[in-house]
């Protein structure tokens, strides 16, 4: 007996919501686990990255950045214009606007000399 178009159509319905509740399922396993982990080591959600703004980010598929000039940042960098270091490897040359990490140190109250190379 061949099945018509609806009966594949009822099928395709009843799988996806049976597809749509393991998943949820499965999610939701995901997240304990992860609320577990993050609870055992003391994770933050700057830890995790989570705290940064996407202000100033390219959208989600924008198109790669293509190569050019060195930035301060890249390797090789510390031999001519670093002036700003942290802890953490970031760099600045005192040029343009200063990098986020920078004004983030220094709204939590660290002055530029903190930072001098």
């Amino acid at each position: 007996m061949a099945r018509t178009y609806q009966q594949i159509q009822d099928k395709i319905a009843e799988l996806k919501a049976e597809a749509d509740e393991i998943r949820r399922k499965e999610v939701d396993e995901v997240i304990g686990r992860i609320k577990d982990a993050i609870s055992h080591y003391g994770l933050t959600a700057e830890d995790l990255g989570l705290t940064a703004s996407r202000r100033g980010r390219k959208p989600k598929g924008a198109a790669k950045k293509q190569p050019g000039r060195a930035r301060a940042t890249d390797a090789g960098a510390d031999s001519q214009g670093v002036k700003f270091r942290d802890e953490a490897g970031n760099t600045w040359g005192g040029r343009g606007p200063r990098p986020r990490w920078l004004r983030n140190a220094l709204a939590s109250g660290k002055t530029l000399q903190d930072f001098q190379v």
